[in-house]
């Protein structure tokens, strides 16, 4: 269903992704997809092999996640750096205007992307982010996020993800515990390890130590130059991350701004919803409509 791309940072870092070629010639709006803190392009396997019935869909892994090479020290892992690595893969796949589908970290990126490259964007997808962090949310992910002890086989897998995530997915059977440890771990050498680099939380921690007790530096003013650019946000019910308070101010800051709260989601929406495909099909139409005008 898709084609390997394998291609360098502007550090030199060599990097991946998946690039779904459009079932069909139709000339609609291609869509990037961009995954959260630690996960990666495996995240959008089912949503991009929908999409890419009409359009073509590229998934990158971001450095030191999935089939990315680690970033040689913990430093490079910031969005600035990896909105950086996604400009250069557009580049290489030739793409100068898309919707930008982004998860958490991703969405980062994508806000991001409206002051380093506003016209790239066609529409945007904010997958249970925005311009600011509910701080408790942030700590639970950076407490666990390439600290958790080594697992030996992929029972223990499902079952660490399973406790480390109940809370934000309650009506989760074995089946979707399953399908999401083997998002979170891989196989290597016949050992079940994580699929990022560990170092990726250590940045996190550091950055929240950084900060003592003043909050994380949001990006409204990015979020502003958003003001021309259509936005879907899509919201888990139950997240500590996007919580209702930040909505309102979103919705507040951009009336145009189309939401929609997933039940029995916590953070993030996995995007096999029903309601988030409507969510995300609604923005591809405005995308269409634009470029065709």
């Amino acid at each position: 269903m898709y084609q390997d791309i394998f291609f360098a940072a502007q550090d030199g870092l060599q990097l991946y992704a998946r690039d779904y070629p459009a079932a069909i010639t139709s000339g609609r709006t291609p869509v990037v997809c961009l995954p959260g803190l630690t996960r990666s392009s495996t995240d959008f396997a089912d949503l991009a092999e929908i999409l890419s019935q009409e359009r073509r869909v590229i998934c990158p892994d971001l450095r030191g996640r999935g089939l990315s090479a680690y970033a040689p020290t913990a430093e490079s892992y910031t969005p600035v750096t990896e909105l950086g690595d996604v400009l250069s893969l557009m580049a290489v796949v030739g793409i100068s205007r898309a919707v930008f589908i982004g998860t958490s970290r991703g969405g980062i990126i994508s806000i991001l992307t409206a002051v380093a490259r506003p016209t790239l964007l066609a529409g945007v997808v904010l997958n249970d982010i925005g311009p600011e962090i509910a701080i408790g949310g942030l700590r639970r992910i950076a407490g666990y996020a390439g600290a958790q002890p080594p697992v030996a086989d992929w029972s223990e897998a499902i079952e660490q993800v399973r406790q480390t995530n109940e809370n934000q997915f309650p009506s989760f059977d074995y089946t979707d515990w399953d399908a999401m440890a083997h998002r979170v771990y891989t196989e290597r050498n016949g050992n079940v390890v994580l699929a990022y680099d560990p170092q990726i939380g250590t940045a996190t921690r550091a950055g929240l130590e950084s900060l003592g007790d003043a909050p994380p530096p949001d990006l409204w003013v990015p979020f502003q130059a958003m003001a021309n650019i259509p936005c879907h946000v899509i919201q888990g019910e139950l997240s500590d991350i996007l919580t209702d308070e930040l909505v309102a101010k979103m919705l507040a800051a951009k009336p145009d701004l189309v939401v929609t709260k997933i039940p029995e989601r916590g953070h993030a929406p996995l995007l096999d919803e029903p309601m988030a495909l409507e969510s995300i099909r609604a923005l591809l139409i405005k995308a269409d409509q634009n470029i065709s005008h």
